[in-house]
């Protein structure tokens, strides 16, 4: 929480969220991956047996989830979200809180895999929809379970109402929340489809993070909303999400945000607010690329 003693005026405007996208002169690598990330969903999409995939997204769900606490620092054992599935949930307090987030966050995970194929990209990349993600999870948790530090329970879907900071990273004033996320929706609902929308997916995920919409549970609403971009899009059938590729080192998946958050350094670092090399390194970057079970590792694009 911020002080009387803050020095810097608050972002405020949709401007100071500038770039959104990379300059067309850093694009040619990045459309390249992820070019080659639409074949190889195409690949794997060919290889699951007819009336296999509910089955397969059952059990990816619990995955999903595992990992999503993993990155929060909330650890919750396979095991253990195994037992919670069947109403048996630990005799520790906190661990069972855990558990019941993480059915939480499957639940989810699977009310939005159920719409994403209908949605318009206006609705997916929306404001309204980022609230419903967060107001879905939320609700499905008692006012204990989701218990601020602060004191009082986080209101599900309902926007931050005081300023606020993370890190290093001093979050826009909450007033202009609102006007941020349309600017947010009404970029990147606009991206035209194939590689592109997906690059607009890697840099949305940062922007969403930026802006800091919510008291609490920011990161997994900004993670899942990327999970359903990918399916809007017809990539991931429920076969694969990006939250195992940021899971595999949460602190450098947490580095490369922080990087993005920079301002500008200098008049070779594109014409934003924000630093658009730290943009491309965060979207060139092993945590924003290995979605894809088995992904290689060896080879970045340079931006």
């Amino acid at each position: 929480m911020l002080g009387k003693s803050q020095k810097f005026p608050l972002y405020d405007h949709p401007t100071q969220m500038e770039p959104l996208l990379p300059g067309e002169h850093r694009l040619g690598d990045l459309l390249e991956r992820a070019n080659d990330l639409i074949r190889g969903a195409d690949q794997l999409a060919g290889k699951y047996q007819p009336g296999a995939l509910d089955g397969l997204r059952n059990l990816l769900r619990a995955m999903n989830s595992y990992y999503s606490n993993r990155i929060e620092g909330q650890h919750t054992l396979p095991v253990e979200i195994e037992q919670a599935l069947r109403n048996d949930y630990s005799a520790d307090a906190d661990k069972a809180r855990r558990q019941r987030l993480a059915l939480a966050h499957m639940a989810t995970e699977q009310a939005l895999e159920r719409h994403w194929k209908s949605w318009g990209a206006s609705t997916v990349w929306s404001g309204q929809m980022v609230c419903d993600i967060h107001q879905d999870l939320f609700a499905r948790l008692s006012d204990e379970d989701r218990g601020l530090p602060e004191g009082g329970p986080l209101q599900p879907g309902v926007l931050r109402d005081r300023d606020v900071s993370v890190g290093r990273h001093v979050a826009p004033s909450f007033a202009s929340v609102p006007t941020l996320l349309n600017r947010w929706g009404d970029f990147y609902a606009r991206v035209r489809r194939g590689e592109m929308q997906v690059l607009a997916a890697a840099a949305s995920h940062h922007r969403l993070a930026w802006v800091h919409p919510f008291r609490d549970g920011n990161g997994r609403v900004v993670r899942l909303h990327t999970h359903l971009a990918l399916g809007h899009m017809g990539l991931t059938n429920g076969l694969w999400s990006p939250l195992r590729g940021f899971a595999r080192s949460h602190d450098v998946y947490y580095a490369h945000l922080a990087a993005a958050d920079e301002a500008r350094a200098g008049d070779l670092d594109g014409r934003g607010n924000l630093s658009e090399r730290a943009l491309c390194e965060w979207m060139a970057s092993r945590r924003c690329w290995a979605w894809v079970s088995g992904w290689p590792q060896h080879r970045l694009p340079h931006c």
